[in-house]
């Protein structure tokens, strides 16, 4: 990836030149030598668009949309020279920020609109437990905050998501 860098004392800035808004990437040194890393917030609609059609995407597929975050954020770690997996990182803390369904309408079918923010929650929860499980097991789990919002900036997406992990030398 073209990377934008900018070192700033302690803080070095990854910043895709494409994306003039804000950076993909910020690292942090440690006194001790460990990296902190912050990972840019990113949305499902601009995470999936070329996988996914839109209709897709309004449907939240929590099963889809939690790895190909992740396996973003990996891409991001190695093209930076970071590390090379994300189980060499320990992740402090995952935001994530899911809307609610675009449909059914909350207003004309109050039950099965009930019944969808039920089956988002429980497919994230599902998603979040299965990608540490499988990639990885050897990690502890990150502190997770999680809200639903009726509405998020990119109105296409689903969710949108933040993390701080840790990369420790010793």
């Amino acid at each position: 990836m073209n990377w934008e860098i900018k070192k700033r004392g302690r803080v070095t800035y990854y910043r895709k030149k494409t994306n003039d808004v804000f950076s993909d990437l910020v690292v942090e040194e440690l006194d001790n030598g460990d990296l902190k890393i912050r990972f840019v917030g990113m949305t499902g609609a601009i995470a999936a668009s070329n996988e996914l059609e839109l209709e897709d995407i309004a449907r939240m597929d929590p099963a889809r949309e939690i790895p190909r975050i992740f396996d973003t954020w990996e891409m991001y770690v190695r093209e930076a020279g970071l590390c090379d997996s994300l189980a060499e990182l320990d992740f402090l803390e995952v935001h994530s920020f899911g809307a609610a369904p675009k449909e059914p309408n909350p207003i004309t079918e109050p039950e099965k609109y009930a019944a969808e923010k039920k089956r988002i929650r429980q497919d994230y929860a599902r998603a979040y437990a299965n990608y540490w499980k499988e990639k990885m097991p050897d990690n502890g789990l990150p502190v997770r905050f999680t809200v639903y919002l009726e509405e998020l900036p990119d109105v296409d997406a689903s969710y949108e998501f933040g993390a701080v992990a840790l990369l420790q030398k010793a």
